[in-house]
């Protein structure tokens, strides 16, 4: 990592400061008038195959300034609901995340539901249900948000008519969502239509539960319109400069972007940002969200580190040392790797607008479990033809098998929160390895299909299932149905997937930890 950043120039417009871009060459970008064409919403800088979606997928340029008519109505929905002040979002990860990170960097309590797993959904409905207000986003109703709302419908059952105050609805106009909402007499706010996925920040799905929860979303919309002034400029234009750096890192033999925390605030964006870029550069760029700066994987000679943290005050320096830093406020932040994820793709020239193949399922039921392959103390080990049956052997087969080119995506379908330690398991497997790790929970973080990673899932017993009001599954039956759709679809793509369940979370989650931590012998 370059220790010389405080000292370098920074590109800098709106209080949004990227630092340590200075070296790459950006005149390529400019030469084809990048800057301003993206900034004009010209649809056809991604080329021919990208045209057609990119003409109605640009919205995120402005959407700041169409947000602005949700204030109203913000102000009006948050005097009606009064005393409901506990915020439970619930939705698919493209319509939440953004929310979440909203809420967690500004310090606004938000309950996010994104998941089958009955632990939380039992926690939050136990969780002051005559006070929650209950957030349904997204494009339709799957089968897990339809599972939530049917769990709290049934706590409010004695409501009454009154249960539909408790609900507000954020989905694109002319969904199926909304024709539920105006049927059920739930208010039902539009997210905008031209803005879909981890681009939609700055709409409704991102502010209508933030704003709920207490979150200044004015002062957002007014950080991202300061920076979109910028965003024309071949120079001093923070976007161009972060996403020249980020085009420019896979020729440069550094397809693996770290994003660290620098420790001055806005910590949970790097999640965000990981997710936007993923789906935004194909799979031509490897994000890798780490939990600090000297975490394992978050250096290398073939990773570009990028910390991202909070607006610096005067002589106020960047935490960490890093290839790239990116300082300022949050609304800017948004726009800023909006900008440049899409500035990355035009360099590497791919559509950051393709729908990536989906992963996670929405079955109703599991389909009958092969025996493990071996059981050692609460771990059953499902491992893959040709692989070892013990757990040792298994990992050892699943990590020591990285190409040069590939990675090791582990995914946990457990309680986020009951059972977070097993995320300690990302830089265990990072330091073993030497190679890149990602970490996620599902399904809030589908399993990469770019064909270069091979896959460990972790699943969990169930001990206290919660059943779907009028629906013929559990949510623990639903859950093991999405993780074994997960399981299909990569086999499918020929992916390696090794599976380890626990019979007993927390023993089998540090069994787990102990075992992988192990040197080799």
């Amino acid at each position: 990592m370059r220790n010389d950043l405080v000292a370098g120039p920074a590109d800098v417009a709106a209080g949004l400061a990227v630092r340590g871009a200075d070296a790459v060459d950006r005149s390529a970008l400019v030469a084809h008038d990048v800057p301003a064409r993206l900034a004009a919403q010209d649809p056809t800088l991604w080329g021919p195959g990208a045209e057609p979606a990119a003409r109605t997928r640009l919205g995120w340029l402005d959407t700041h300034c169409r947000s602005r008519e949700l204030l109203p109505q913000l102000a009006e929905l948050t005097a009606e609901l009064g005393d409901l002040d506990h915020v439970v979002l619930a939705g698919d990860r493209d319509a939440t995340l953004a929310a979440e990170v909203i809420a967690e960097c500004l310090g606004r309590p938000l309950t996010v539901l994104d998941t089958a797993d009955p632990g939380p959904v039992r926690a939050a409905l136990a969780d002051r249900p005559a006070r929650t207000v209950l957030v349904l986003a997204g494009r339709d109703l799957d089968r897990t948000t339809d599972a939530h709302l049917r769990a709290y419908r049934q706590v409010w059952r004695d409501a009454g008519p009154e249960a539909a105050r408790h609900v507000v609805v954020v989905t694109r106009p002319g969904s199926a969502l909304e024709a539920l909402a105006d049927e059920w007499g739930a208010v039902v706010l539009p997210a905008d239509p031209e803005v879909d996925g981890h681009w939609a920040a700055l709409t409704a799905f991102g502010l209508v539960p933030a704003a709920l929860a207490g979150a200044p979303v004015t002062e957002l919309l007014d950080e991202a319109a300061a920076l979109a002034g910028a965003l024309d400029r071949g120079r001093d234009n923070p976007g161009l400069a972060l996403g020249a750096a980020l085009g420019a890192a896979p020729g440069g033999g550094r397809a693996t972007v770290a994003l660290v925390p620098d420790g001055t605030g806005l910590d949970g964006l790097r999640h965000w940002a990981a997710a936007l870029l993923a789906t935004a550069t194909g799979g031509r760029i490897l994000p890798v969200a780490t939990e600090s700066p000297d975490a394992p994987g978050a250096t290398g000679p073939d990773v570009l580190t990028v910390s991202l943290g909070g607006a610096l005050g005067p002589g106020t320096a960047p935490g960490p040392a890093a290839d790239v830093a990116v300082n300022g406020p949050l609304g800017a932040q948004f726009l800023t790797w909006q900008y440049a994820a899409a500035t990355a793709a035009a360099a590497l020239r791919v559509d950051p607008f393709a729908v990536p193949a989906g992963v996670a399922g929405d079955h109703e039921s599991a389909p009958p479990g092969r025996s493990p392959s071996s059981v050692e103390g609460a771990i059953e080990v499902y491992a893959p033809a040709g692989a070892p049956a013990d757990l040792a052997g298994a990992l050892r087969w699943l990590t020591d098998g990285l190409g040069p080119e590939e990675h090791l995506a582990v995914t946990a379908w457990l309680d986020r929160r009951a059972d977070a330690a097993v995320a300690g398991l990302r830089p265990v497997l990072a330091r073993l390895t030497g190679r890149p790790v990602t970490f996620g929970w599902g399904p809030r973080h589908p399993a990469h299909t770019d064909g270069r990673a091979r896959h460990l899932q972790i699943t969990g017993a169930v001990t206290d299932d919660l059943p779907v009001p009028g629906r013929p599954y559990t949510f623990a039956e639903l859950q093991a149905a999405q993780a074994a759709d997960d399981r299909r679809a990569l086999a499918r793509r020929g992916r390696p997937v090794l599976r380890l369940h626990l019979t007993e979370r927390a023993t089998g989650v540090a069994q787990l930890l102990d075992t992988a931590g192990r040197k080799r012998t």
